[in-house]
């Protein structure tokens, strides 16, 4: 899977761009706060939607501008399609085939990325909503349906918390209304918990064999999901369905006294140890950075697993955040097999054969020359 072919309008700097890529390694070179960034985030923005930078999407949008646009020319398997996205003051469309889609599950997993930035070395010690994001993200890729029930999740996540808010000041003490929206809440929370187990225990079987490689096999890697229950990642949909719902029974009064949802997918967290020691409390910044170095290589071996082929990978500027030892294991595990988007500053004290058969890119105040 490879991205051939890219078209920029009124996003972010870039007024227009027009690019052609190679299938397997792209440099992105230039100073800060040229354009390099942004050119990584329409990739990413093509495949997610969404930028992994900003929840506010009118900042995607030129200055003075009503609306951005991203086109981009996909091959996967063996066959070429166009993709578009279009971020308005009046919202967002995505055009698959030329096709608008209206809802984003059937968007989402007809590019496959992987973004591997300096933020996502706080992967592991950074809060826990950058691991729910990671888990998001990236199980939505490869079961686009589990965006659909997210989406659900938390526009029920919404109502429930607004009524608990409203019961809390005694504005409101309708038992029954919650009753609903709890059961509501619990169908769409026991699908993600049941689909996010089985997305782990993917990422187990691969980011283990990784770790022990990275650190010359002197370390175990274990990953733990950290939920708001008590459950079993062995046990089915319907008996999740029943440990959350005798559980929102059990803390009824405690929510209403605090006006939130206090359990659930979106209070649940990941665990990384490493040789049985809690990597995030007690790990070393090496640690910690092997962790998400083989956390994000899993990612890249688990997409080519469900999917067939390797996802687009793109490293923002994360390589001279490795040491050299990092720097060679990521770049050989990529070699010649994933296309690969490197952005950098400069290419000096990056030796490795990689980056040599390279195509060369570089930024400028929002133009790209090659």
């Amino acid at each position: 899977m490879h991205i051939e072919h890219l078209k920029l309008k009124n996003y972010r700097n870039y007024q227009q761009l027009d690019i052609s890529f190679d299938d397997k390694i792209n440099v992105i070179i230039g100073e800060n706060a040229q354009g390099k960034t942004n050119l990584m985030e329409a990739i990413y923005v093509l495949a997610f939607t969404k930028s992994h930078r900003t929840p506010r999407e009118k900042e995607l949008i030129r200055w003075d501008q009503e609306y951005a646009k991203i086109e981009g020319r996909i091959t996967k398997r063996k066959q070429t399609f166009p993709l578009e996205i279009v971020v308005s003051t009046k919202g967002k469309k995505a055009k698959l085939n030329r096709i608008e889609q209206k809802r984003l599950s059937d968007y989402i997993g007809a590019m496959n990325v992987v973004m591997f930035a300096p933020e996502d070395l706080t992967l592991v010690k950074g809060p826990p909503q950058i691991r729910r994001r990671f888990i998001d993200m990236e199980l939505g890729q490869i079961q686009p349906r589990y965006i659909y029930h997210l989406g659900q999740y938390q526009k029920v996540l919404k109502q429930r918390n607004h009524l608990l808010k409203q019961m809390q000041r005694n504005i409101k003490q309708d038992r029954t209304m919650l009753k609903v929206l709890t059961e509501q809440l619990v169908e769409h929370a026991a699908t993600l918990l049941e689909r996010r187990f089985i997305f782990l225990d993917l990422l187990r079987k691969w980011a283990s064999p990784i770790h022990h490689g990275i650190s010359r096999k002197l370390e175990q890697l274990e990953i733990m999901y950290d939920s708001t229950i008590e459950v079993s990642e062995e046990v089915n949909k319907e008996k999740i369905e029943s440990i959350y719902l005798h559980k929102f029974l059990e803390i009824e009064e405690k929510e209403i006294e605090r006006g939130t949802t206090l359990i659930g997918p979106h209070r649940d967290d990941l665990k990384f140890y490493v040789n049985n020691k809690d990597v995030q409390t007690y790990g070393s910044q090496g640690q910690q950075r092997t962790t998400a170095l083989s956390v994000k290589l899993a990612e890249i071996e688990l997409i080519y697993n469900e999917v067939g082929e390797y996802p687009v990978l793109l490293l923002d500027d994360v390589l001279s955040e490795l040491d050299d030892y990092r720097q060679s294991h990521l770049l050989n595990t990529i070699q010649g097999k994933v296309q690969t988007f490197v952005s950098t500053t400069s290419v000096d004290g990056i030796n490795h054969e990689t980056l040599q058969q390279a195509e060369l890119f570089y930024v400028n105040d929002g133009t790209v020359d090659t």
